[in-house]
């Protein structure tokens, strides 16, 4: 019965693919580059039919075991040098938690609301600049692209704000949380309650394979075509140009389409719940029955509700181009949000993704392991400032989501000092790091009790340190108040 029904899916996953590449042309061009959640489904029910053991399809000529690490062939190490993959014992969430600074859970809502004004005013004072003095002329193209960037980075900082209401961290005022999360979420083109869930969903599964909820890895099995095409680009033009060109088609799919693709096919998504579109929230859009689907229940209301903010979104944007001109909203609203999809995408990649983080599954997987394998990363002063240290205290963050951020970085300073040999911090620069993961995070095998990425050259085994000696992670508080610095 359980075949039948993923046979279903499929079919209705067809159906969904269809609908969704009819309102996103580009749908087509991005579907293959990214695991779908109904494509990696094919894995899981061969996993039901025939022994774990025949999904591992490493090449290396011969398992090397590193005691307390497991097999560590074809593994490449990160900037956290494998302790991510070290066995251990881990503390409860109750233990974790126990070590934060008292007030940690604090929601004051003067503080909430001076940050999400900060961020709008920016966000609304570079756009109205940029009105004002910016020609529509292609000579002045450089500028509008430096526009686009900083714009896009900048309303960054309203998404983290939204993210925040989503989580029930902004205020312990519900009405007031909704309505700030839905009007920033919406004036981005996200569906406020949509989100809500499906992030809830990502944060309760953390690095789970079968159950996690976005950048879900593929398995050995289920990945066989897109490891198949790095391989040709490798046969084709050498292994560095190959990689160039597979690394550099994978992060464009992924930062520039990921971001609608997540949104309107669940790309990425969970293998369990199949297509998930966060629109339209009933088949053929959304598949999955009862126990699996995204929205189930009153979600789907909420989902609808959210539409109607998308609705009259679409219907401002309308006025706008028919007022100003086409080119007038595109260059002012929707290539900046543009940059600020692509940050999206990259935080979520790059806070639960690396070459020696693990993922787990069944007995193996806890919620508090799952928070462990979140990395904090170097993304400096200016970005920390504008998008309120989302990424230097990622980890804090999938421990409690509903720590407000102006808390986390105590939380943070806690937690490291703590639980050393369990806290991800990578000192890699964002570029190296988001090369690695683009090259090297494809595909992941199950070994003893983790599933780990195995996309290192054939027969290398790393160095594993003899001693584990943490990177401190140098995030600081900024303007002096308490509320704000460790």
């Amino acid at each position: 019965s359980e075949r039948r029904e993923l046979t279903m899916v499929s079919a209705r996953r067809t159906v969904a693919l269809a609908a969704c590449a009819a309102v996103l042309p580009e749908a087509a061009a991005f579907m293959a580059p990214l695991p779908l959640g109904a494509a990696r489904m094919g894995s899981r029910s061969a996993a039901t039919t025939r022994p774990v053991q025949s999904l591992r399809a490493t090449a290396a000529a011969a398992p090397h075991t590193v005691e307390g690490y497991g097999d560590m062939s074809n593994i490449v190490l990160s900037g956290l040098k494998g302790v991510a993959l070290k066995d251990k014992v881990f503390p409860t969430k109750r233990e974790v938690e126990a070590i934060m600074p008292e007030g940690t859970w604090n929601r004051d809502d003067k503080i909430s609301l001076a940050y999400a004004a900060c961020s709008v005013t920016l966000s609304l004072g570079v756009a109205a600049l940029a009105a004002a003095f910016l020609p529509m002329t292609m000579a002045w193209l450089p500028v509008w692209a430096a526009y686009w960037y900083a714009a896009g980075t900048i309303w960054t900082g309203m998404w983290v704000i939204a993210h925040e209401c989503g989580h029930g961290a902004f205020s312990d005022n519900k009405m007031l949380q909704d309505t700030v999360g839905y009007v920033l979420h919406t004036a981005l083109m996200v569906p406020y309650f949509s989100w809500q869930r499906s992030h809830a969903v990502h944060h309760s599964k953390t690095n789970h394979v079968l159950e996690g909820e976005t950048h879900v890895p593929y398995t050995m099995e289920s990945g066989k075509k897109t490891l198949a095409k790095r391989e040709a680009f490798r046969s084709a033009l050498g292994e560095r140009v190959g990689d160039l060109l597979y690394g550099g088609i994978r992060m464009v799919s992924h930062l520039v389409f990921g971001w609608p693709a997540y949104l309107m096919a669940g790309v990425t998504g969970g293998p369990v719940r199949g297509v998930t579109n966060h629109f339209i929230p009933i088949g053929p859009f959304s598949t999955g029955n009862k126990n699996t689907e995204l929205f189930p229940g009153a979600w789907k209301k909420k989902v609808w509700l959210s539409d109607i903010g998308i609705v009259a979104m679409v219907g401002l944007l309308t006025a706008w181009s028919m007022t100003f001109g086409v080119w007038h909203m595109l260059a002012l609203y929707v290539a900046p949000l543009c940059v600020t999809n692509m940050w999206l995408v990259l935080y979520t990649w790059l806070q639960h993704t690396d070459t020696d983080v693990p993922h787990f599954t069944g007995k193996n997987w806890s919620y508090i392991k799952g928070a462990f394998m979140s990395i904090d990363r170097p993304y400096g002063a200016v970005f920390d400032f504008l998008h309120h240290k989302i990424g230097s205290t990622h980890v804090v963050h999938h421990i409690d989501c509903t720590i407000p951020h102006y808390r986390a970085l105590a939380a943070t300073k806690a937690v490291e000092k703590a639980f050393p040999d369990h806290y991800l911090y990578d000192p890699t620069p964002l570029p190296e790091a988001m090369w690695r993961v683009s090259t090297q995070c494809i595909a992941v095998e199950e070994r003893d009790n983790k599933w780990v990425f195995v996309q290192g050259k054939d027969g290398e085994t790393p160095e594993i340190p003899a001693t584990h000696t943490p990177t401190p992670n140098p995030v600081s508080g900024h303007w002096g108040h308490p509320s704000f610095s460790a």
